[in-house]
């Protein structure tokens, strides 16, 4: 589920950003930051990237929330901003030519990215790293459509592609994860009957 859905803020606080107040400036930050940085390292899988598009969004937020017009809840304007931040970085040069430089920082993604537990910790961990074998580009489409909401028309504009991109790469990412979730099946079943010998 979104983070996004679990953070609010009072209208009049939008208000007071909208004219320039510093404290309101604040408590739109606190009030979305880790929903942006979620939505962030979700798709980039870097922190420091998500970090930089964490700053990035609330640069731009700050900077023109005097133009929010209300049309929508706010923090569905900046879920927009920072689903287009974080794109534009999956799109640049830098972030293809970018690996990891250890192991230490991949497991420094799967601490940050917030998770329930027992069971369903294991079952997040599993998928995480399932969408970490998946191209970017798919585990983006993944992630807006089936957790932040976006339609394929909203993901194609979003990507500068068509929705049948967007319905096409959720389809094969699909797929691929009900493939892996099904290879792991087996290969757990199979290590348990072997221990049991």
């Amino acid at each position: 589920m979104s983070t996004f859905l679990q953070a609010s803020i009072d209208p009049a606080i939008v208000s007071r950003a909208q004219r320039g107040d510093l404290k309101a400036h604040e408590l739109v930050y606190r009030a979305y930051a880790k929903p942006v940085y979620n939505l962030a390292i979700r798709i980039l899988r870097d922190p420091h990237q998500a970090e930089e598009v964490m700053q990035d969004t609330f640069v731009e937020v700050i900077r023109k929330i005097d133009s929010f017009r209300g049309d929508a809840p706010v923090g569905a304007w900046i879920r927009r901003i920072a689903a287009n931040k974080s794109l534009m970085v999956l799109r640049s040069a830098w972030h293809r030519l970018a690996t990891p430089l250890d192991a230490e920082q991949e497991g420094q993604v799967e601490d940050r990215i917030a998770m329930g537990d027992g069971l369903r910790a294991v079952e997040s961990a599993e998928l995480e790293r399932h969408l970490a074998q998946l191209s970017p580009v798919t585990r983006a489409v993944i992630w807006l459509y089936d957790v932040e909401g976006y339609t394929h028309q909203e993901i194609a504009t979003m990507m500068g592609k068509t929705a049948s991109f967007s319905k096409s790469r959720l389809s094969r990412g699909h797929e691929k994860l009900r493939r892996m979730m099904t290879d792991t099946a087996e290969v757990e079943s199979c290590m348990q009957v072997s221990n049991s010998y």
